[in-house]
């Protein structure tokens, strides 16, 4: 297939183009810069534009596009860029692609597990309503951006993800080097849900969300069985073998992060039914599986 991709030099992007191109399928990369190569194809998030006939013959778009949840200190102005970033650059895909006369046949659209909030000790899955707070209210938004392709009969899937672990990148990425330290250790009292997936597992389901008609809507990729932030700790001072006796207390990761502590010290327990009812089989279905793939 010639597929299209928003976001491919981040984490999930890079590692997704990777795997269409050893398998044989051609990749067409949007970016915001001048196009300097021929696989690149222009587009303007935030103003509104896409070049639509460098996605010509495209049968597929994945957009992971968006500023990093955790790359920065929650201020106002970094939490209007998360939003901004998201919904802005939804719109002006989903409104480029209901355009075409040819349009693609299928459009992943990123989002994010944020979308139910904390759920505690429940385990939720696409049924359940959107939470509270600011992460559900930039999913909820997120999602509801990419109406124009829905409306214009494309077939459009949220991937609902939650934390990716990878050896770089993502919140894992920045896990490891203080785990290798003998410097990790719970977050607040360690008994908040962590819906984790593997990147090797999140790659695949993406593919497998391009390639399964019946799927259209939101789908959770997660792991079946999320865990403790506890039981994370314990399985990385496991893997590394590395003590974990340190723990950081929720008011300093309320200096660290500002509002994102919240996040972070949340719960959420979230189980990817519709993806595995869909027959998608993960290889790496428990935590200690997917630490150590890492």
């Amino acid at each position: 297939m010639r597929i299209a991709i928003t976001g491919s030099t981040g984490l999930i992007g890079t590692a997704l183009v990777r795997s269409l191109r050893t398998d044989g399928h051609e990749v067409v990369r949007l970016v915001r810069h001048e196009p300097t190569t021929a696989d690149e194809v222009r587009w303007n998030p935030a103003g509104g534009q896409v070049d639509t006939a460098g996605l010509a013959g495209c049968e597929a778009v994945v957009h992971l596009a968006g500023a990093g949840v955790g790359d920065r200190r929650w201020t106002a102005a970094y939490k209007q860029e998360i939003r901004d970033s998201r919904v802005l650059g939804t719109r002006t895909l989903a409104q480029a692609l209901a355009s075409m006369d040819a349009p693609p046949r299928v459009l992943v659209c990123g989002s994010a597990i944020g979308y139910y909030g904390d759920t505690g000790d429940r385990r939720t899955d696409e049924s359940a309503p959107a939470g509270a707070g600011f992460l559900p209210e930039v999913c909820v938004a997120w999602e509801d951006a990419a109406k124009p392709a829905q409306d214009a009969g494309i077939r459009t899937v949220f991937a609902r993800t939650g934390l990716v672990v990878a050896r770089s990148g993502g919140a894992w990425g920045r896990l490891f080097p203080i785990f290798r330290l003998g410097l990790g250790g719970r977050l607040g009292d360690g008994s908040q849900y962590w819906s984790f997936i593997s990147l090797h597992d999140h790659i695949r389901a993406l593919r497998h969300l391009v390639d399964t008609e019946e799927l259209s809507g939101p789908v959770n990729l997660t792991a079946p069985e999320p865990v403790t932030n506890r039981e994370v700790t314990a399985v990385m001072g496991r893997v590394l073998n590395r003590p974990t006796l340190f723990t950081v207390p929720a008011p300093v990761l309320r200096i660290a992060l500002g509002d994102f502590a919240e996040d972070v010290l949340g719960s959420q327990r979230v189980v990817p039914r519709r993806l595995l009812e869909s027959g998608f089989a993960f290889d790496h279905p428990r935590i200690m599986e997917a630490i150590r793939a890492a």
